[in-house]
């Protein structure tokens, strides 16, 4: 395999996350999809760490770190999302758009 199947395989993940973020209207769909871009920078760091002008670890380093920034924002995001259910009783994020409780 070589670069470029990566790459389009990074490309369709994160086009995916990127619709989904833009149109869907609930709330836990819309962490998913940012969860699948972030899924596509990773492959992306690994595939060039792999292939690049200058092949070396630092891609899946970066890539680790960005998996640990993900699963702590989902932790994160699940638990706002929880409190926001119990207070307007929906996931929908349209219902969202105010600070007032």
């Amino acid at each position: 395999m070589n670069i470029t199947s990566y790459l389009a395989l990074a490309a369709i993940l994160f086009s995916i996350g990127l619709y989904g973020v833009i149109t869907k209207r609930n709330a836990v769909m819309v962490l998913f999809s940012i969860e699948l871009m972030l899924n596509a920078v990773n492959i992306n760091l690994v595939a060039f760490a792999k292939y690049g002008i200058f092949p070396s670890i630092s891609g899946q380093v970066f890539s680790l770190f960005s998996i640990a920034i993900a699963a702590a924002e989902a932790a994160v995001g699940i638990a706002i999302l929880i409190a926001l259910y119990r207070n307007k009783g929906t996931v929908e994020a349209d219902k969202y758009n105010s600070m007032k409780g």
